[in-house]
């Protein structure tokens, strides 16, 4: 099946070069978040829907929207109940409340988790007669959501850029997405600020995330110039400023660049998508609920050593761009010095390496459903099969 799935890939980087795919107009700072507030068109008064979650409601992060919303003279309604990997419930709830107030705008503010929500809930309301059920897959949308913007504050998954949403379906312990155009947000607003307050260990996985979104970006047999440069700065500005704001929490330059990254990093892969690191990890998060940060950030090393050589070129690249390794250096050397300034770099932030949550008994469903995510899906530069994906699963469990 591989040159079906090779004719699959192809017409993905078709749709990509003749067609192409949107981005939000981006906005950094609070004049940014006034200006996207204003660039919505709405009228004073109207209802506005604010999509966010707990833990940013207590640490009252959201009152900085709140606050230029009001300015604006427009009504805010909340929907603040995401969880970490969100729900179909957590989808049809908010689009209750979107519903019940007649709202005309929807905000997100929050993480990964919440701006997907924030999609979905948009989609929901503008396609009222098809479940979320419904929206897994490609172009099942086809339908500009409500006036929107993304606020994200966390610095990894992206989401204000993708074509997107992730969500979770309890019931059948499956974790899917739906994919379109429409799904990127109109306006995403950068602001640093709203990072200063997250655990280290957040900002770590997050940041891993990122990385992984740029490495997989750069690992796609579809990897085109603006998703190649995207990937390139995102990796750099990830080494040279995660430290920084693992050392200072309160450095805003800092917090700002990997903001940036994530952003960069999206872009790149919302055009050439992912690689096995996801394709794994989505099924850890469905059927353990493990952090999706943490699971590519504990699956990383394992996959780029599953591939071996075979990504000599693509891992010499990001180590020359990045100034981790010497020209002189034939590739092999190149491309291992990036793998220890990685596996150094995994090792100064204290991820963990193994996944206490991981069943060896699980690990041939796992391997099957992530292999099913990922072919004809994903266009990796090879194809692992189920043996070398179940070893992977294993590797990262507890050992007995």
């Amino acid at each position: 099946m591989s040159w079906f799935y090779r004719i699959y890939h192809f017409a993905l980087k078709c749709i990509v070069i003749f067609i192409g795919i949107p981005n939000p107009k981006l906005h950094q700072g609070k004049t940014g978040l006034l200006d996207a507030i204003k660039a919505l068109g709405l009228k004073s008064g109207d209802n506005v829907l604010v999509v966010t979650d707990q833990v940013l409601l207590k640490l009252n992060l959201y009152q900085v929207v709140e606050n230029t919303l009001r300015e604006s003279e427009l009504v805010t309604h909340y929907y603040a109940d995401v969880l970490p990997n969100p729900t179909i419930t957590n989808v049809e709830d908010g689009l209750k409340v979107y519903q019940q107030h007649q709202c005309k705008a929807i905000i997100a503010l929050g993480g990964g988790s919440v701006l997907d929500t924030g999609k979905l809930i948009g989609a929901r309301a503008v396609k009222p007669n098809k479940p979320v059920t419904k929206l897994k897959g490609l172009f099942k949308v086809l339908k500009r959501l409500p006036p929107n913007i993304a606020i994200p504050t966390t610095a990894g998954t992206g989401s204000e850029t993708t074509v997107a949403a992730v969500v979770n379906d309890p019931t059948n312990h499956a974790k899917y997405a739906a994919t379109d155009f429409c799904l990127v947000p109109h306006h995403a607003v950068l602001l640093p600020e709203l990072t200063t307050s997250m655990p280290a260990h957040i900002t770590a996985t997050t940041a891993i995330d990122a990385l992984t979104h740029a490495i997989e970006a750069l690992l796609s047999i579809n990897c085109l110039k603006f998703s190649r440069e995207r990937a390139l700065e995102a990796c750099r500005a990830i080494f040279e400023y995660l430290p920084k704001a693992q050392q200072d929490p309160q450095n805003l330059e800092a917090r700002a660049q990997l903001l940036l990254a994530s952003h960069y990093a999206g872009q790149a892969f919302t055009r050439t998508s992912v690689g096995y690191v996801h394709a794994i990890s989505h099924q850890l998060s469905a059927q353990y609920g493990t952090p999706h940060g943490l699971a590519n950030a504990v699956l990383l090393m394992p996959v780029l050593t599953w591939y071996g050589e075979r990504i000599n070129q693509q891992l010499a690249l990001i180590a020359r761009y990045c100034g981790l390794t010497s020209l002189d250096y034939p590739i092999e050397r190149q491309a291992d010095d990036l793998l220890e300034h990685i596996e150094r770099l995994l090792l100064d932030l204290h991820i963990q390496t193994t996944l206490a949550e991981v069943l060896p008994d699980d690990a041939a469903l796992l391997a099957e459903l992530a292999l099913k995510e990922a072919h004809p899906d994903y266009p990796v530069p090879h194809f692992m099969d189920p043996s070398a994906c179940q070893r992977i699963i294993k590797g990262i469990a507890p050992t007995p």
